[in-house]
């Protein structure tokens, strides 16, 4: 139950049921027990796999279903622009709007609102459902254990609070704006990571040559261009004290690594009766097993578990940041070799033999590693961007939805 006593000047607190006039919920149905079948038709269904947090996506696995099928299952109710779809299960509370006024069958783990318009503003109520505060709700009377899941029942008598209508409108429409903001951001940085692919693609296979530069490459093993490869010990420490970083695949992000996330640290006495084996500055961090082929340049001496190889790369063969690039571009190619049957695994062996072809000149690789370098500036300037406006639009929710800060 809402606390009235927090209830804002001139809103209202009703049960989701008291502000719809329909609700579409199809979740036990299926073709067979309508005595069809999937196929011979384009109208697609929305599963709760299709409907993510603030949009419907198709690139997800989608049944399709015919004309026939479309009338017997919606049982002539249909969808609606701005309808409001939400899941209850797995994933419990993803809300979506339907983008338009196309046919679409309301399949698994989804129900669909159709807001009474006189009351509530449906982008209102779409961003009203998105916010914590509600997923809150949603979480906190939600049933199961693995998958969590709320029963129809339950989530109709589940309150909210709004505004009257011009204000729902006015608050939609500044939280519509930032999520504008955000999508043109996430777009952009969908296109510069897809013209750095197309950029690796060409530079680390000689294919395009940057000017003014016309060195051969060869093909060549890392064991003739890495001096050491430093394979890390199984055991794991029984404590955790000193302030050297031990480090795991968790603690990757982007292309530099220089401490650990979970702020475990190991000191000399530790690394000494352990036998561990430190990696120094500069070496590049590579996954043998879990997620095979992701890497990182360690800023900072560390140490870490058997899920990494360190490769110190021979400096005046190799810019470490070159082979970076080049590793990361080849994960394919390493996962192709790896050994292993349930898990994946790339031994010291494998490593040494893996093969790479390079520009013999270091002058070249790094001209190469510079322009990827300045794309991945690029990107991660875009992204911090992105996650500041997340951010001012969380704040804005907080302070919109509950009407603490008023536009009316």
């Amino acid at each position: 139950m809402v606390n009235t006593h927090l209830v804002p000047d001139k809103w209202n607190v009703s049960r989701i049921i008291d502000i719809v006039e329909n609700i579409i919920d199809y979740r036990g149905r299926t073709p067979l027990k309508l005595g069809m079948e999937w196929g011979k038709g384009d109208i697609p269904a929305l599963s709760a796999r299709n409907v993510k947090m603030g949009r419907i996506d198709f690139e997800e696995e989608t049944y399709y279903g015919s004309e026939d099928l479309y009338n017997r299952w919606m049982s002539n109710n249909c969808t609606k622009k701005d309808d409001i779809v939400i899941t209850t299960e797995a994933p419990l509370g993803n809300v979506a709007l339907i983008p338009d006024d196309s046919k679409y069958i309301l399949s698994q783990r989804t129900i669909l609102l159709q807001i009474n318009p006189t009351i509530v503003f449906n982008r209102f109520l779409y961003h009203y459902f998105v916010s914590k505060q509600f997923q809150n709700i949603l979480a906190k009377h939600s049933t199961g254990s693995t998958a969590k899941g709320i029963q129809r029942k339950k989530f109709e008598t589940l309150e909210i609070i709004y505004p009257p209508l011009p204000e729902q409108t006015a608050i939609a429409a500044a939280l519509s704006d930032a999520d504008t903001l955000i999508t043109s951001l996430d777009r952009l940085i969908t296109k510069k990571r897809n013209i750095k692919q197309a950029t690796m693609q060409k530079l680390l296979t000689g294919k395009k040559r940057l000017p003014g530069i016309s060195s051969e490459w060869e093909i060549q093993e890392l064991r003739t261009i890495v001096k050491e490869f430093i394979v890390p010990m199984r055991d794991k420490p029984k404590v955790f004290r000193g302030d050297i970083p031990w480090c795991r695949i968790e603690d990757f992000n982007g292309k530099y690594l220089d401490g650990s996330k979970s702020g475990q640290h190991v000191d000399k006495e530790i690394i000494n009766g352990m036998n561990l084996k430190i990696h120094p500055f500069g070496t590049l961090l590579v996954s043998c097993s879990a997620d095979l082929g992701r890497c990182a340049i360690i800023r900072k001496p560390l140490v870490t578990n058997q899920t990494f190889i360190g490769l110190v790369v021979d400096e005046s063969k190799l810019l470490n940041e070159f082979l970076y690039y080049y590793m990361t571009f080849n994960a394919d190619e390493l996962n192709n070799i790896s050994s292993g049957t349930t898990i994946s695994y790339l031994s010291r062996e494998l490593f040494e033999s893996f093969k790479v072809y390079i520009p013999i000149n270091k002058e070249e690789q790094t001209a190469i590693a510079t322009v990827l370098s300045d794309m991945d500036t690029e990107i991660a300037e875009l992204e911090e961007k992105r996650d500041k406006a997340r951010m001012i639009k969380e704040g804005m929710m907080q302070e919109l939805l509950t009407g603490r800060i008023r536009l009316v």
